[in-house]
Formats: structure tokens, C-alpha cells, sequence
């Protein structure tokens, strides 16, 4: 998320606090360069200079800080109106590490959002995708069952984009699931590039399609039928040459019985079986306007028996690692209460979960923890978006934690 620099306001020639950055993502200005002449700043001005949310919360802290060191240490008024605006930035304002991981998602997911829409017309491509990869496996190792809730929450919210709320969530299960399943470190970073761009060749329809109450047209199923090989062919075009990545993109609606698409040849390495898995359960728990999210529960127990009717092993890895009811789902418990799960459990089907209604229907004063093991607050059902009425910020819910 990006905001408005007055660039009037930084002198020549001395180091700039912050990253600048244009509206689409170019960086403009590394920290520590210089603003080297007036017709250097009318140049950088035509571009309309931003900065992240989170460098401009820093520099202003950074600012006020000094201000008030200067004043508490009984600084002349010369001096303290001679402070300007290019103070170091040393340190961020003191903020909980859950509202940290929300502004940071909302950054990260304004930011890959951007990306995808450019598509084909995306500068630094390459730069830009490998800095948001790294930027949420740190997320996803940091913060977990924060991210879970974070984004799982996104995608139930209809004024998001749901393509870049998907590719983060698909990206987010197969970083917290692939270890266990044995991915190596090269083919997990190849998976996560291919979850973030798998449907970059249909992202703005991905987006509309979400949005659309009816079936679709014969143009959308042609457009969700070759998605594959356009997203590919877009990654090639912006420069992307690896191997594996291209082939998870192209093949990650294929089937081991030869019955996906578009090319209807049969695939079936552990690295495609679990991107194919993740973007499954992502669409599948995703509400529509046409349709209501799928229960997580029930497709969590059709991930785990596959198919055929038969035992996965890749699924039941899958809902050790994710639970029946990952955080940021609904859940009724045994109480009669509606809660958010909050977070994973050692258990799949006992999660930590935050009572946001009571037993009378009514909203309660403040999130509440319940403990899902004991048998009075077990979890009896999954429920859709749709049928909680009442809604709390995620904000709220991480600071009752």
C-alpha cells in the first residue's frame, strides 16, 4: 500500500530516507540516493512519487522523534525549525508483531495485485515477483497462523481482489505444507513463483468472474481453459526462463488420469499434486456471488480421500499441516456460540477460535477464547461466510491473542 510523497519537500543532494517508488511498483529512488538537481526532481515528479504505508509510518516517526529529542533537550528555536524532512529513519514505531504481519500483507497483496494487472506490460517483472516471494516466506514463517487468518479473511471479503487474494493463499499452503511432504528447496521455490502466478494470464476475468452472479459465457470457459498456457507464455515474454516454474504454470490444471486441461496429459509429480491441491481448496472454500464458499471441513475430507474414494496420503499431509478449520474460517461450537478460528490446533478438528456471537444470537462485547478440547466448546460445524452476519476486524481478533 503506497502513499503520496511531497517530493518538494526533500533537499538536493542528500541521502533519501526511504525507497521511492512509482503507482505501479517501480522503484524510482533507492534509500540513500540523492535528489541531484531541480530538473532531476521534475523527473522523478512526472512519475507521482510514492512510498510504502509502512516507510512513511517509520520516516514520520523517525521525524517526530528527533523533534521531540531536540525540544525535550532544550534545543534554540533556530535549530529545532532547521530540522527537515530527510532525518534518518533508525526504527518503526513500537507495534504488536500481528499488526505488523496485517500491514504487511495488505502492502504485499497491493503490490502482487499490481503486478498481476500489468501482466504482459509489468517492468522488472522478474525483480519485483522475487521480492514479493521473499517478502511472504518470511510472512509465512514469521507468522503463521496470522497469515492464515489474514488472508483467509481477505477472501471472504467481495471488495478485494480475489486473483492476488488467491495466489497468496495458494502460495501460503504450499510454503506451510511442502516441507513435510519432502519438496526440496529448489522445487518449493518453484512452486511458490508458480502460485503467485499461475492465472496471470486471466487475472482481471479471475477477478470479474468472482464478482459475477451467473454461470459463465462460452468466452469465460475458453478464457479459464487456456489460462495455462497464456500465464506461461506472459512469464516468457517478461523474461522468466526457469524450467520448472513454467512447466508447474502450465500444468497445474493436468491430471494423473490425463483428464485435465488444456493439454489432457497425465502429471503427477508431488510438486503438481500439491499446487494442484492448494489452488483447489483456495477456489473451493472462496464465496461467489453465483455460490457460497464451500464448508473448509468438508473440503478438507474430500482433499484427503481423493477422487477415487481412497486415502491420500499428500491430502492427509495437507490437513495435519492446515486443519479442517484454518484460521480466519467460521465455526458453531457446542456452546451454540459462532467464532473465528484463530488459530491451528495440535489437533485438525480443535483449533483455538475467537466466540464472536453468543449462544442467543447476539454479538458478544469482545472476541472471546474458547478452548475447542473442552467438550462444552468443541467444534460441531464449519460455517459459510455467508451465514455469520456478524463481522470483527482482523486488528481486533490479533489483539485479543
Amino acid at each position: 500500500m503506497y502513499k503520496p510523497l511531497p517530493l518538494e519537500s526533500l533537499a538536493l543532494n542528500q541521502p533519501v530516507p526511504v525507497n521511492i517508488w512509482d503507482p505501479k511498483g517501480v522503484l524510482l529512488l533507492r534509500k540513500g540516493e540523492h535528489i541531484t538537481s531541480e530538473q532531476h526532481r521534475g523527473l522523478l515528479m512526472l512519475h507521482t512519487p510514492m512510498v510504502l504505508a509502512a516507510d512513511w509510518q517509520a520516516w514520520s516517526y523517525s521525524y517526530t522523534e528527533a523533534l521531540d529529542r531536540m525540544v525535550r533537550g532544550n534545543e534554540s528555536l533556530s535549530r529545532i525549525a532547521a530540522l527537515d524532512a530527510m532525518v534518518p529513519v533508525h526504527s518503526k514505531p513500537e507495534a504488536s508483531d500481528e499488526l505488523a504481519a496485517t500491514e504487511a500483507w495488505a502492502d504485499t497483496h497491493a503490490a502482487l495485485n499490481t503486478l498481476l494487472h500489468q501482466g504482459a506490460d509489468a517492468s522488472h517483472f522478474i525483480e519485483r515477483l522475487e521480492r514479493l516471494t521473499a517478502l511472504t516466506d518470511k510472512l509465512w514463517r514469521e507468522h503463521p497462523d496470522d497469515s492464515l487468518l489474514i488472508l483467509v479473511q481477505l477472501l471472504f471479503d467481495p471488495g478485494m481482489h480475489y486473483s492476488a487474494t488467491h495466489a497468496l493463499l495458494t502460495a501460503g499452503l504450499c510454503t506451510l505444507v511442502g516441507p513435510s511432504a519432502g519438496t526440496a528447496a529448489g522445487d518449493q521455490l518453484a512452486l511458490v513463483r508458480a502460485a503467485l502466478t499461475m492465472n496471470i494470464g486471466m487475472t482481471r476475468a479471475h477477478d470479474d468472474m468472482a464478482r459475477q452472479a451467473g454461470p459463465l459465457s462460452d468466452a469465460q470457459r475458453k478464457t479459464v481453459r487456456e489460462h495455462p498456457q497464456r500465464s506461461a507464455a506472459v512469464m516468457r515474454q517478461l523474461g522468466v526462463a526457469d524450467a520448472a516454474w513454467l512447466q508447474l504454470v502450465e500444468d497445474h490444471h493436468e491430471r494423473p488420469d490425463g483428464q485435465g486441461y488444456p493439454a489432457g496429459k497425465p502429471v503427477n509429480s508431488t510438486a503438481h499434486h500439491l499446487l494442484q491441491m492448494a489452488d483447489v481448496y483456495v477456489a473451493s472454500i472462496s464465496p461467489r456471488k453465483s455460490r457460497g464458499g464451500l464448508l473448509s471441513q468438508q473440503v478438507a475430507r474430500e482433499l484427503y480421500l481423493g477422487p477415487d474414494l481412497t486415502p491420500d496420503p499428500l491430502g492427509a499431509l495437507f490437513i495435519k499441516n492446515i486443519g479442517f478449520y484454518p484460521p480466519g474460517s467460521y465455526v458453531r461450537l457446542a456452546s451454540g456460540e459462532v467464532a473465528v478460528v484463530a488459530r491451528r490446533g495440535a489437533k485438525a478438528n480443535a483449533p483455538t477460535v475467537l466466540a464472536i456471537v453468543g449462544r442467543q444470537g447476539l454479538p458478544l462485547g469482545e472476541p472471546t477464547l474458547r478452548d475447542t478440547n473442552d467438550p462444552a466448546f468443541e467444534v460441531k460445524a464449519s460455517l459459510a461466510p455467508g451465514d455469520v452476519k456478524v463481522l470483527v476486524g482482523v486488528g481486533k481478533l490479533l489483539a485479543r491473542l
